[in-house]
């Protein structure tokens, strides 16, 4: 299972489901039972320099 953040489009409010990955449920608002769309947000982890490929740990 796995969590999904949803915002309904009517009032705003942000909120947390949790389904499967396989599913595409159609999810409604705790708040006033509107239709919600899942909010998808870029990744925190960023990659710079080297150390980061198979090669860069291999002992010469």
């Amino acid at each position: 299972m796995a969590r999904y953040d949803y915002k309904c489009s009517s009032c705003g409010s942000t909120f947390e489901v949790e389904h499967p990955m396989s599913a595409h449920p159609k999810v409604n608002c705790p708040k006033c039972g509107h239709e919600a769309d899942r909010v998808f947000e870029t990744s925190g982890i960023v990659f710079r320099g080297s150390g980061f490929y198979n090669t860069d740990q291999k002992g010469k």
